[in-house]
C-alpha cells in the first residue's frame, strides 16, 4: 500500500508538471475552447439558436470542465454587477457586426484597453464577458458566422498578450484555485442552482481577482 501511495503521489507530481508546461499553442487552443463554452451559454441564456453549419462551437473538452464552470459563474456575477457594460456591446462600440474585420479589430481594441494597466483573472473574465455579449449581438442581428471571428480574435489576443502570464500561473486551471475549492457533479447544471450556491463566494472573490496580478 505504501508503494502504491508513493506511486500515486509521483504520478500526481508528474501530471502537475505536465499541466504547468503547456505550450503556447495548447494554451491558445484552451482559451478558444473556453470562449466557445462561454458563448454557447450566453446564446442559450438569450434564447438564441444558431446553425451548426455556420458555427464551429465545439464545447471544451472534459479536462477544462472545472475551468469553464468557474469562468461562467464569474461571468454571470460580473454581468450582474455591471449589466449595462455587457449589453448591446456592438452598439456601444458603434460597429457593424456584418463586417468581420471591424468586429475583430473592435474586440482586440477592447481587450487591449482592458489589460492596459496589467493582467488579472478578473480582467480575463471581463474579456470573455465582452466576447459573449458581442456574440449575442452577432447572432441576434443575423450574422452568426461572425461568432467564429470573435473566438479567433480572442485566441489571437491570448497568444500575443496573455500566454506568458498564463504559463507563470500554471495555465487556465489556476482560475479554479483562486476562487474556491469544491467538487462539481458532472450532471450539475452550469446555469441553475450552482450560481446561487457559489454567489457568496463570488461576490467577495470578484474584488480579489480584480486586484491580484
Amino acid at each position: 500500500m505504501e508503494v502504491l501511495r508513493k506511486s500515486s503521489a509521483f504520478a500526481a507530481e508528474v501530471l502537475d508538471v505536465f499541466e504547468r508546461s503547456l505550450s503556447d499553442k495548447e494554451l491558445v487552443a484552451q482559451a478558444k475552447a473556453l470562449c466557445r463554452d462561454f458563448i454557447l451559454s450566453r446564446l442559450n441564456q438569450n434564447g438564441l439558436a444558431w446553425s451548426k453549419s455556420e458555427l464551429n462551437l465545439t464545447p471544451a473538452r472534459a479536462a477544462l470542465a472545472d475551468v469553464s464552470f468557474v469562468l461562467l459563474c464569474l461571468g454571470d456575477e460580473l454581468e450582474r454587477i455591471l449589466p449595462s457594460l455587457y449589453t448591446n456591446v456592438a452598439r456601444q462600440l458603434n460597429i457593424s457586426v456584418a463586417m468581420e474585420t471591424m468586429v475583430s479589430d473592435a474586440f482586440i481594441g477592447v481587450a487591449t484597453e482592458i489589460f492596459s494597466t496589467g493582467i488579472t483573472w478578473g480582467k480575463v473574465v471581463s474579456m470573455y464577458a465582452v466576447a459573449g455579449a458581442l456574440a449575442v449581438d452577432c447572432v441576434r442581428q443575423g450574422h452568426a458566422a461572425t461568432v467564429n471571428v470573435i473566438v479567433d480574435s480572442l485566441g489571437q489576443f491570448v497568444r500575443n498578450s496573455l500566454v506568458q502570464w498564463l504559463k507563470r500561473r500554471g495555465g487556465w486551471v489556476e482560475l479554479t484555485n483562486c476562487v474556491v475549492k469544491r467538487e462539481i457533479c458532472p450532471e450539475h447544471s452550469w446555469l441553475s442552482s450552482a450560481l446561487d450556491s457559489l454567489r457568496y463566494f463570488l461576490i467577495s472573490m470578484y474584488v480579489y481577482i480584480m486586484k491580484e496580478g
